[in-house]
């Protein structure tokens, strides 16, 4: 089954400009990758701009607050990604194992020290900066997993004992994370765990038992959490509880209603005016869809739709190149970034329950942002290692047809008669 998945892949005819094939191009990188990062980046800090103006003015008495904030997490995460794009993807597979320590003690230390905001204690403080400890988690746990299956692949494939292993990892973040709360996070890294071991080829009997187990867990979360399950009954009817448990929806479902086809213009919204909660994080979306309409969100979907696509594509050519390690990676970060961003437009939209997840890319938040920053950059490290790989083999060819080109000429000329060598060699004597 795995096999007909990734097969179907190859039969795709796409653009140039977005196919993940190495011979197309002689650059050592791909750019798209950068235009799509800067694009959303664009596109987040205009409707930070747009939604947080109103709340930023009352809160601080700036209208500017929070897009200078944003502004500067921007240009946190360009060093961010200069950084990244220098670390050499074998010392990510080295330390993988101490990255996922790191992740792990992050989760610790903010149960312990971490600033409590509206019931949930997901933030680090240090000095003016703010860490949110699941974003790096998540990051280290996937780059521990893809390393994971490198070297268990196998185990993976034939027995329950090596299917488990990253399960029981998962586990341990996932009891941390319940203490923060964060069960949005949870859900993405389980369906990320869950997308990787079925690329690595495990046996669909287990995935039937972990989809088993994984639901009826967080079913059981959400049924005996007052707040959870105030939030699944405002999902199913929040026009029951409009100014109780359904309100933020019902808020996010006029915005939607009003936005239309093309929208009512950048900064005319009504319901960024403090009627829509966290309009600026959670649900910058519906802002958008209410400014720029059906056609607007289409298009931040197309965004993050090639960028998940590009991920997914250049997996599978390092997969092909025999670099396991950055395969399973890139895969894991296009996993993640389409179930976020699904997640997060099904939120705002009313298609699933409410969960505290960020747009990729475009949502305010700094641990957000640079750590998305980070996954995109890997991707584009993984591509340029892909790319040099290629075109040292390739310069390798042709070194070896050239030598064999000279050695074919210089035996043909030790092969003839010696007068006519002779002969040759005085015709150039006056040189």
């Amino acid at each position: 089954m795995t096999t007909s998945v990734l097969s179907s892949l190859d039969n795709l005819k796409l653009p140039k400009w977005l196919s993940a094939d190495q011979n197309q191009s002689a650059a050592t990188f791909d750019r798209t990758y950068l235009l799509l990062a800067v694009s959303m980046y664009m596109i987040g800090l205009v409707m930070v701009a747009s939604s947080s103006m109103p709340v930023a003015e009352r809160l601080f008495n700036d209208p500017f607050h929070f897009v200078e904030r944003h502004f500067i997490y921007i240009c946190l995460s360009i060093v961010v990604a200069v950084i990244t794009m220098s670390i050499p993807m074998s010392l990510w597979q080295k330390h993988s194992g101490h990255l996922l320590l790191l992740g792990i003690l992050l989760l610790i230390v903010v149960l312990v020290v971490g600033r409590t905001v509206n019931g949930s204690t997901r933030w680090i403080v240090v000095g003016p900066i703010t860490i949110q400890a699941a974003e790096p988690a998540k990051l280290f746990f996937f780059c521990y997993l893809s390393a994971y299956l490198v070297r268990r692949r196998e185990e993976v494939m034939e027995n329950v004992k090596g299917f488990a292993k990253p399960l029981v990892v998962f586990g341990v973040l996932g009891a941390l994370l319940l203490m923060q709360p964060d069960l949005g996070t949870i859900i993405v890294m389980f369906v990320t765990t869950f997308g990787l071991l079925f690329l690595a080829g495990a046996k669909i009997w287990q995935f039937a038992c972990v989809s088993g187990v994984g639901i009826s867990l967080l079913s059981a979360l959400a049924y005996f959490s007052p707040y959870r399950w105030a939030r699944v009954t405002g999902f199913l009817d929040p026009w029951q509880d409009p100014f109780g448990s359904g309100y933020q929806l019902t808020q996010s479902l006029m915005a939607y209603g009003r936005g239309e086809v093309f929208g009512q213009g950048l900064g005319n919204s009504i319901q960024k005016l403090e009627y829509l909660p966290e309009a600026h994080t959670d649900f910058v979306m519906a802002v958008v869809a209410e400014e720029f309409g059906f056609v607007g969100i289409s298009v931040i979907l197309l965004l993050s739709m090639f960028l998940v696509l590009k991920a997914l594509l250049l997996g599978r050519v390092a997969l092909r190149k025999e670099k396991y390690f950055e395969g399973f990676f890139a895969y894991a970060i296009g996993i993640w970034i389409s179930f976020q961003a699904a997640v997060n437009v099904g939120a705002s939209a009313g298609i699933v329950p409410t969960k505290g997840l960020t747009m990729p890319l475009l949502s305010y938040g700094g641990s957000s942002m640079i750590i998305m920053t980070m996954a995109v950059f890997i991707l584009m490290r993984i591509d340029h290692e892909i790319r040099l790989q290629s075109i040292q083999a390739t310069s390798k060819k042709k070194l070896k047809k050239s030598k064999v080109k000279q050695n074919v000429t210089a035996s043909k000329t030790s092969n003839k008669p010696e007068t006519e060598q002779h002969k040759e060699g005085e015709q150039y004597d006056w040189i």
